[in-house]
């Protein structure tokens, strides 16, 4: 039943809790800094909250590209609700002002990414499953 929910919605929901204000006011909450670490070339790596929900993201379509390589009836749904996934995360991004950051476009991008991997791994697997006589 879970193996069905489209991973990508954490980020989603995680970019729509950060445009309510949880993590911190301001203009731009993606743009506060998470850490910093001083490398040994004397540059200084920082992450943002931005950069961290993009790379939240990137985990997680990594295992929904794992996932779309199941030839079972819940992965007809999966593909469904991840393509649902990508449409609310298309219809966020034209009509809601907070969803028009570069954060949010990434996000956007990796979720279409998700539905059109996902369907043509899909349909490889399928066809290998198939058997000619």
């Amino acid at each position: 039943m879970f193996g069905a929910i489209p991973l990508l919605i954490v980020p989603f929901v995680l970019y729509n809790l950060g445009l309510l204000g949880i993590f911190g006011g301001g203009d731009d909450p993606w743009a506060i800094q998470m850490f910093s670490i001083r490398m040994m070339s004397g540059g200084v790596f920082s992450m943002t909250l931005g950069d961290l929900i993009v790379l939240i993201g990137l985990l997680l379509f990594f295992v929904e590209i794992l996932k779309s390589t199941r030839t079972t009836s819940a992965s007809i749904m999966d593909h469904l609700l991840s393509t649902f996934v990508f449409v609310a995360f298309l219809v966020e991004f034209l009509l809601v002002k907070g969803a028009a950051h570069s954060v949010f476009f990434i996000l956007m991008v990796i979720a279409l990414v998700d539905v059109l991997a996902g369907f043509s791994v899909s349909m490889r697997a399928a066809s290998r499953d198939i058997t000619m006589s």
